[in-house]
């Protein structure tokens, strides 16, 4: 962990540097994997899956059996905790649904939009060292109430051949129309090309490994669109001397658990916050069945000290966090004043664990500073907006002294002529 106390502005770029593996350097090795699933298919997807999974699978497409098995092996109480998750998470998706209003933008010229669901979507779960079944309720429900027409889902199998029973709960749950077998760059491939048994997806959604956001980066210049460029996950506490230290230690190693090259920064205005914090941190993190893996995180993460709450904000919108967490005693004031961060939360009493289960929120977002001009996902990813206009003849009339003295400024011709010849020939 590193300690830093009023840092210059010259310094911050320096400081919120990101520990970021470039996954450009992998794109030839994905590129062959990806050119011999495009070209083989199945046969490729089997190959690579007892190559990289160590298992041999036959059949690519999870059966009902299967389902019904992993219902079994899913505990009451987590099902429970999947069914608030899941209401939660459509109650505030489903909000997001607008109606579009036909425009009259001038006399006899009607403009309008129309939200239509992308068609085929292909949702990928990790399968590394956590079965990830929230992230499925965070991509599949929206898409559900987007109205895609086809959902597919592709996570690696175990040793034996099988998915994560509380992942295939999960995807029954939120309206998986099929899961597949198949993990890693030969799934994104899969999705990407299509496959005799894995269909060809308009979208590709979730997170991954290096090699797989690769392979999202690769797909995605010619075959099919991407939810966001991806990267480690981060989050950022924003603290004064109202923060509890036990809340903000557990806060940053809640992000530093999911994997070592996590990352975990605390900005605050008290200093003596700082040795609170590292206390609390040396406490918890020896009780986590993860402990290593989280402390190797933390070597990446550091606690900065400012000296005012404004300095603080505008070193958050420079760092630009995937989560933000806001423990300062008036919250929503320094709130207003967030322009970059992929989610917010507010308060000692809004842990960013909320968000990544169970409030509603979603918690597949934009990461490595790309909340600047990114999103996280919403009912938005999982549609396009298309947009209709008709025009009365006088209307047409209206418009046409701008619209051939334009085209004709532009030297496209035939654009003028095709307003006039509909105005002469009446």
């Amino acid at each position: 962990m590193q300690i830093i106390k009023y840092p210059s502005r010259e310094e911050w770029a320096s400081i919120l540097a990101r520990p970021v593996f470039d996954s450009t350097s992998l794109f030839d090795t994905v590129q062959k994997i990806l050119d011999d699933i495009r070209h083989r298919g199945d046969t490729a997807l089997k190959e690579y899956t007892k190559k990289f999974d160590r298992v041999e699978i036959n059949d690519l497409l999870v059966a009902e059996a299967e389902y019904s098995e992993a219902e079994k092996l899913v505990p009451d109480n987590l099902k429970q905790a999947i069914e608030m998750a899941r209401r939660n998470i459509w109650k505030f998706h489903s909000e997001q649904q607008h109606e579009y209003k036909e425009i009259e933008t001038s006399p006899g010229v009607f403009c309008w939009q129309k939200a239509i669901p992308i068609e085929k979507v292909g949702l990928y779960i990790p399968g590394g060292t956590a079965p990830l079944f929230s992230t499925v309720l965070m991509l599949a429900i929206p898409a559900n109430i987007a109205g895609c027409k086809e959902i597919i889902l592709c996570t690696p199998p175990n040793k034996e051949g099988k998915i994560h029973p509380a992942i295939l709960y999960a995807a029954k749950a939120a309206g998986v129309h099929k899961v597949f077998k198949a993990g890693g760059t030969q799934a994104i491939g899969a999705m990407a090309y299509g496959t005799e048994t894995i269909p060809k997806v308009y979208k590709i959604f979730g997170p991954g490994n290096q090699y797989v956001t690769a392979a999202k980066q690769l797909v995605s210049l010619k075959e099919t669109a991407i939810d966001m460029p991806a990267g480690p996950s981060e989050v950022e506490v924003l603290a004064d001397e109202t923060a509890n230290p036990a809340f903000v230690a557990a806060d940053m190693l809640s992000q530093a658990e999911h994997g070592v090259d996590s990352q975990s920064i605390l900005i605050t205005v008290d200093e003596g916050l700082v040795d609170k914090v590292l206390e609390q941190i040396d406490i918890q993190v020896e009780k986590l069945p993860r402990k290593e893996m989280t402390k190797k995180s933390l070597e990446n993460s550091k606690i900065i000290v400012v000296k005012t709450l404004e300095e603080a904000v505008e070193m958050t919108n420079e760092y630009a966090p995937e989560h933000l967490i806001i423990s300062t005693r008036y919250y929503m004031g320094v709130a207003e004043n967030i322009v970059n961060a992929g989610s917010v939360f507010l308060g000692n009493y809004t842990p960013e664990s909320a968000g990544d289960y169970a409030s509603g929120t979603n918690h597949t977002l934009p990461t490595n500073g790309y909340a600047k001009a990114y999103s996280g996902v919403n009912l938005d990813s999982f549609i396009r907006k298309v947009t209709f206009q008709q025009i009365s003849q006088q209307g047409l009339v209206n418009l046409s002294n701008a619209i051939t003295i334009m085209a004709e400024n532009e030297e496209l011709t035939a654009h003028s002529n095709a307003v006039k010849i509909r105005i002469e020939r009446d």
